[in-house]
């Protein structure tokens, strides 16, 4: 992707009420960039921007799940700005419960968010970063997107079908000079593990009291986190204006990146115990 340096980038950015969404917005209207946000309230992020001089931005009250006016949402950014440069999909938020106690209505509001609000805004994004041949999708996933524990089945789960769809994504439109990155944040000093952004079962089952434990202990991380949101931000708009092919997957903050180094070893153990008897499978050689 050519990262354009002659005229202002627009950006189209998902989730931007708070987090690392929010941050973004900010960092990117103070570098004089275009900004389309989608929000569930805009009151709410013009409020949060406080005195930044918003000129630059588009407010859109959205629900990504519905896959019309997500391509109006679109079409407004186009028509508004008259480019769209770089697209990334943030919206998203936490829920920590054994795959036991969630529901079928808690299971398919995630994958809304998570999964299919991602499609839709890629469906109505693509054709326009084809036609111009260049353009970059930031996925916004998780180290949960890569390694799973306990507590973090459905959030993972959305987010190992997010993984899925950016490195099949990738590789379907490198050759239209679109970029994809993959983010992998681990955790960040944003409102997260809050109860505003942390959701939780609406019963809890007596037979998991390390998963109750768990949860304290995450509100109480609440703070704390190891990992700054400006600086991960900054590091995020880096690899996109460096226009240059970059790795795939961008994995922030240290604890991130143990996560995945362990769930790198963990899988090579694997497939060496599996060595000798994954061939067993196959039809014998003629």
């Amino acid at each position: 992707m050519n990262y354009p340096t002659q005229r202002p980038a627009t950006w189209l950015v998902t989730g931007t009420s708070r987090g690392l969404g929010l941050e973004l917005v900010t960092q990117l209207l103070r570098r004089g960039d275009n900004v389309a946000a989608t929000t569930r309230s805009a009151q709410r992020l013009l409020a949060a921007l406080g005195d930044l001089d918003t000129s630059r931005l588009l407010a859109l009250e959205l629900d990504l799940g519905d896959e019309q006016a997500v391509a109006a949402a679109v079409e407004q950014t186009t028509d508004r700005f008259g480019s769209l440069d770089v697209v990334v999909n943030n919206a998203g938020y936490g829920f920590l419960a054994a795959v036991e106690e969630t529901t079928d209505r808690d299971v398919r509001a995630m994958f809304d968010v998570q999964v299919f609000g991602v499609w839709n805004v890629l469906r109505a994004v693509l054709p326009v970063l084809r036609k111009q041949n260049g353009g970059h999708v930031v996925n916004v996933s998780s180290v949960l997107g890569m390694t799973a524990v306990p507590g973090w089945g459905l959030y993972s789960a959305g987010k190992f079908a997010l993984e899925g769809l950016t490195e099949a994504l990738a590789g379907e439109v490198a050759d239209f000079g679109v970029g994809v990155t993959l983010v992998e944040p681990g955790y960040f000093r944003t409102s997260f593990l809050t109860r505003d952004s942390l959701a939780l079962p609406e019963s809890t089952v007596d037979a998991y009291p390390a998963l109750r434990e768990m949860v304290a202990n995450h509100l109480e991380l609440q703070g704390n986190q190891p990992g700054d949101p400006v600086r991960a931000v900054e590091q995020i708009i880096a690899r996109v204006t460096a226009g240059t092919t970059t790795p795939l997957r961008q994995v922030l903050g240290s604890d991130a990146h143990a996560y995945a180094t362990a769930k790198v070893a963990a899988l090579q153990d694997n497939l060496d115990r599996t060595r000798d008897s994954a061939p067993v499978t196959d039809y014998p050689a003629a």
